[in-house]
């Protein structure tokens, strides 16, 4: 068997949208530094339906790390 690979270091946020995958919280901090996680209940593609949303989560995001 293969020993699990080490958490990574680099802070790392994740925004979910209304038609994402909320379960998937436990797996990505098994393996990635989560520093910021969203979740949001509306806007399908967020780019183009939120991106008022998408945008301010960035920012929330790069201002915790930096």
């Amino acid at each position: 068997m293969f020993a699990p690979a080490p958490k990574g270091a680099v802070p790392t946020g994740v925004a979910v949208f209304k038609d994402g995958d909320y379960a998937i919280r436990r797996f990505a901090e098994k393996a990635h530094n989560i520093t910021h996680w969203s979740e949001f209940y509306s806007g399908g593609h967020p780019a183009l339906e939120v991106p008022d949303l998408l945008i301010g989560d960035f920012r929330e995001f790069f201002c915790t790390i930096g």
